[in-house]
C-alpha cells in the first residue's frame, strides 16, 4: 500500500505537464521531414539582410505561473501524510526519505503489537509482556514524531520556495575547509 502512495505522491509532480517528444535513436535514418521553422513572424528583412536584422519573438511565449503552497496548508497535509507536501515542493528525496521511515516505524508497530497479543495468549511473564508494550509505545512515539516532523520540514520548505539556488560551496585557501557564498540584497 505505501509503495502504490509513493508511485501516486511522486507521479503528481508531473500532472500538468506536456510528456516528452519521443528522441529517435542515433542511429536513426532520415525521413527527409523539412525542419520545422520557430514561430513568429516570417523574416521581411529579406535574405541578403544579415543574421541581426531578424527581431527575437516574444509574441508566442506565455508568461510562467508559480504556484506557490502556502505553509500551513503544507504542514498540514505532511502531517496527515507525510512525504505529501514535499513531492508537491519538488523534494522528492526528502519526501521518500518520511515515507520510507513511515514504512518502518508502522511495521515494527504492528509487529511488536502482533507479539503483545501473542505473550498475552500464551500468558507469558509479565515482566516479557510489559517490555513488549513498551516497545509498542516507542514505535509508536516515532510513528508520531515523524509526521510532525514531516510537517515542519514542509512548512520550512514552503516558506523558503522562493530562497534563490544559487548557494555555492568551494574549497577555501589551503584546503583545510570550505567557504560558502550566500548572495543577499538589503533594501
Amino acid at each position: 500500500m505505501m509503495a502504490a502512495w509513493l508511485a501516486t505522491a511522486c507521479a503528481a509532480g508531473t500532472r500538468g505537464r506536456p510528456a516528452a517528444p519521443p528522441v529517435e535513436p542515433a542511429g536513426a535514418p532520415d525521413t527527409g521531414r523539412r525542419p520545422v521553422p520557430p514561430p513568429g513572424p516570417p523574416d521581411t528583412a529579406g535574405a541578403g539582410a544579415g543574421a541581426g536584422a531578424r527581431r527575437p519573438d516574444t509574441a508566442g511565449k506565455a508568461p510562467v505561473v508559480v504556484h506557490r503552497l502556502k505553509p500551513l496548508p503544507a504542514f498540514f497535509q505532511s502531517l496527515l501524510i507525510p512525504g505529501w507536501s514535499q513531492s508537491k515542493l519538488d523534494r522528492k528525496l526528502t519526501g521518500s526519505l518520511f515515507v520510507s521511515w513511515e514504512g518502518v516505524t508502522l511495521g515494527m508497530f504492528l509487529k511488536a503489537r502482533g507479539e503483545v497479543r501473542y505473550l498475552q495468549r500464551i500468558g507469558a511473564d509479565s515482566s516479557r509482556i510489559t517490555a513488549k508494550l513498551r516497545e509498542r509505545q516507542d514505535w509508536l512515539v516515532l510513528l508520531g514524531f515523524n509526521h510532525l516532523f514531516a510537517g515542519l520540514e514542509a512548512y520550512v520548505a514552503s516558506q523558503l520556495q522562493d530562497f534563490p539556488a544559487d548557494v555555492r560551496l568551494r574549497a577555501a585557501p589551503g584546503g583545510l575547509g570550505f567557504e560558502a557564498v550566500v548572495p543577499f540584497r538589503i533594501p
